[in-house]
């Protein structure tokens, strides 16, 4: 197969790229110096996904190499491809249930969609925040990967950092040791075929740095959460836990971060994407080998 992945430059970028093997691969990306060019078999330079010019910039790189799969791994990539499906005619995009989508958009929107449910954390809109104790977070609405989320300590610190509207206020559950991020993989009627569970710590950039795969019953819970928001594909879920129970601090609604130490574990979503989408085959179940561990760390790419 002929796959481009976008945002080549980025952790998810070249994360997707080294779980994939024996395809032609394209990465693209805005940098004229990257790690890209040390997973791909050809980089290819593109305009920022904000341009005018972006689609058909993407539609003639599609063309060109004759792409079977195109595969965000960033944000604004997602929701443009989402806006430009018809467009996108010339290849399969690998994009979620376009509904979901737009509710991970805006994480208010989100929360309404959910907020009966067990799993939702308490939030509110904006400074309506009278009802939290101290600590709590404000969160940007279109917010991703950790970034621009403050913690508020107390009143000083809420009248002295506050000062944007476009956030949420959530409650402080759990800890940072008890983070988990849970990948679920749905055929197209939302139904689970597998998924992949770990405990991880962030990252100050956001992203994972060291996970462990540990499973707190969290099959029942995707199932449950399915129903709510009608995922396809590979999605990936945040947890935290109050006492016993898991509650959900968002989806990514396409292949995250830690993508490459799940491929590592067996449990490569790139490639079952590959098979159910493309090939119409059902991915094998992956044995999840509990108490395993990962690290992330810095190396050098010679080029």
């Amino acid at each position: 197969m002929n796959i481009l992945v976008s945002g080549a430059s980025g952790i998810v970028g070249y994360g997707i790229l080294k779980s994939l093997k024996g395809h032609k691969l394209i990465g693209t990306t805005i940098y004229d110096f990257s790690p890209a060019q040390g997973f791909c078999d050809v980089v290819e330079k593109i305009l920022p996904t904000n341009d005018p010019k972006y689609i058909d910039n993407l539609c003639e790189i599609i063309k060109k190499h004759k792409v079977d799969l195109i595969i965000p791994s960033i944000e604004c990539d997602m929701y443009k491809w989402n806006d430009e499906r018809e467009v996108l005619n010339l290849t399969y995009p690998l994009l979620n249930n376009g509904s979901l989508i737009n509710v991970c958009w805006d994480k208010w929107v989100f929360y309404l969609k959910f907020k009966e449910s067990k799993y939702a954390i308490p939030t509110e809109l904006g400074i309506q925040f009278n009802s939290f104790n101290f600590p709590f977070l404000l969160k940007p609405i279109h917010g991703f990967g950790s970034k621009g989320i403050i913690k508020i300590i107390n009143k000083n610190d809420l009248d002295v950092r506050y000062k944007a509207t476009q956030y949420i206020t959530q409650s402080i559950i759990g800890s940072d040791e008890e983070e988990y991020t849970v990948s679920g993989f749905f055929d197209k009627d939302s139904n689970m075929i597998d998924y992949f569970p770990l405990r991880r710590k962030l990252s100050k950039a956001g992203f994972t740095e060291q996970a462990v795969v540990e499973d707190r019953g969290f099959k029942d819970v995707l199932i449950e959460l399915a129903e709510i928001f009608k995922p396809i594909g590979p999605t990936n879920f945040q947890f935290r836990f109050d006492g016993d129970t898991p509650k959900l601090l968002e989806i990514n609604p396409r292949i995250s971060s830690a993508t490459s130490i799940r491929a590592a574990f067996g449990y490569n979503e790139t490639e079952m994407s590959i098979s159910y989408f493309l090939k119409n085959k059902l991915p094998l179940v992956c044995k999840k080998p509990i108490g395993r561990k990962a690290i992330r760390y810095t190396e050098d790419l010679i080029l």
